[in-house]
């Protein structure tokens, strides 16, 4: 260690006026419960609202400002730094910039403050929490290999803080930001190539754009048909949008791949109140798609799982990523776990989704893996696409939900999904379709593969670092 490196525990740098003394959220009768969620409010920050570094807070949970100001404690602001503790333990994040001036933590978080910045850098702090030996005895102390691990205040208060002199400090948060800075550039990135992705698919296979132009350019809509009311909606906002004067057509050759009119069929949850486009086929997703399930190997053989360099994956490798691929899995087995695999090893390009607590998680897998017995699995279709069979999944996620069973948690069952109707178009809209979407795919996976390496180079470089094993000049 360096010898301007000084280690504090917590507790020494309350006492030394350094940071407030740690608080997590409310306990006991007054924390609050799913039916004090509203629409609009506070955020309610979960362990599961820190994601990458970041407090997540749209996607959270929000409660009455009347409640939050009722609570006894857990009253986060800008600039802490946020540490979760229970259950899902050691993620991190630096409450940004909030409208709503304060949030409000569960018992799962503890906020730390920073009252002399001028000792220490709040960055600093949440990287020292990052790095790989805080996060192993933070682990340790929590329960390590227990089924309930929690490392409340009074123990939190005993943890060592190593600390460098400010200046070195500042230095060290100068450095890790530069990766940081490049690692966000990626998922925002990733982020964006996602969305044109899914706005695609919408634009072609849900709202039917392409086909809505070319019918009412042939005139369609003025025929003597008994049209459903959502249908002649949907043209009349699309002859709105044309209209406006930012309004840019695409190509003649795209536009002809898609047909001119619509047709009745016999499912009325497809299409627009039950029209398709014209020669799009009405069909079931059994009836598409390759549908497999997975299983466990027995946790308690070692010979399943020592040394093993297949991949094997849960969906709990999907859980809080942002991007829809998987470039690797969190755990291996060997090849005798392999056999217990009921699905065997499934080939790249196999279309992933969560099928139970929760269910919807969905990726496109880049390398050969095995599963468990939480996913239902696309491994090829009959005249589709593995990217149109990933976003169609997405699009229909909420029904997908809706009709998921279970008593204990959600599960949807791979009889009921293969039961689902699902449009079939003509495979030339849908390989074109695949084209656009195969490329943001790549892109993305090459994003993902920089993060790795970038994270991977960082989180060797902090321990090092903070311990003056590497100086920076």
């Amino acid at each position: 260690m360096a010898s301007n490196t000084i280690t504090y525990t917590v507790k020494d740098l309350v006492d030394l006026g350094i940071i407030e003394k740690p608080l997590d959220g409310n306990h006991g009768g007054i924390h609050p419960k799913s039916s004090d969620y509203v629409e609009d409010g506070v955020p309610f920050i979960m362990a599961s609202d820190l994601i990458d570094g970041h407090v997540d807070i749209k996607g959270c949970k929000f409660i009455t400002e009347e409640q939050a100001t009722s609570l006894r404690k857990g009253f986060a602001k800008e600039g802490d730094v946020l540490l979760s503790h229970k259950a899902t333990i050691g993620r991190t994040a630096i409450v940004g910039e909030l409208p709503t001036g304060f949030i409000v933590l569960t018992p799962q978080i503890t906020y730390y403050r920073v009252l002399d910045s001028t000792r220490l850098n709040p960055r600093y702090l949440k990287y020292y929490f990052d790095s790989e030996a805080f996060q192993a005895l933070f682990e340790q102390w929590a329960g390590g290999g227990s089924t309930r691990l929690y490392l409340g205040i009074t123990e939190q208060m005993k943890l060592p803080i190593e600390l460098p002199e400010i200046t070195i400090q500042n230095k060290i948060v100068d450095l890790v930001d530069s990766f940081d800075r490049k690692i966000t550039l990626n998922r925002q990135i990733n982020q964006t190539l996602e969305q044109i992705a899914q706005a695609l698919f919408k634009s072609w296979f849900v709202d039917f754009d392409l086909v809505v132009d070319n019918a009412l350019d042939a005139g369609f809509f003025e025929q003597d048909v008994d049209l459903p009311d959502e249908l002649l909606r949907r043209a009349e906002a699309r002859r709105s949008v044309r209209e406006h004067g930012n309004f840019k057509p695409l190509l003649d050759a795209t536009r002809q791949l898609f047909p001119a009119a619509f047709e009745d069929c016999a499912e009325p949850s497809l299409g627009v109140g039950g029209w398709v486009p014209e020669g799009w086929a009405a069909s079931i997703a059994g009836d598409e798609l390759t549908v497999k399930g997975g299983s466990t190997p027995s946790t308690a053989n070692p010979e399943f799982w020592e040394g093993g360099d297949i991949n094997w994956t849960s969906p709990k490798d999907l859980s809080g990523k942002a991007e829809k691929v998987m470039l690797d899995t969190e755990r291996k087995i060997t090849k005798e776990g392999l056999k217990k695999i009921t699905s065997g090893l499934l080939p790249a390009e196999t279309v992933l989704m969560s099928s139970r607590a929760p269910v919807g998680y969905l990726a496109l897998s880049k390398i050969p893996v095995a599963i468990n017995q939480g996913y239902i699995a696309i491994t090829e279709t009959k005249s589709l696409t593995q990217e149109y069979a990933l976003y169609w999944l997405d699009s229909k996620v909420e029904i997908i939900k809706s009709i998921s069973g279970g008593t204990t948690f959600a599960e949807i069952s791979k009889k009921t999904f293969r039961t689902i109707p699902i449009i079939v178009p003509d495979f030339t809209v849908v390989d074109a379709f695949s084209e656009v979407v195969g490329l943001n795919l790549m892109k993305i996976s090459k994003n993902v593969e920089e993060i790795s390496s970038l994270c991977a180079i960082r989180d060797s470089l902090l321990p090092k670092l903070i311990s003056g094993e590497l100086e920076i000049r």
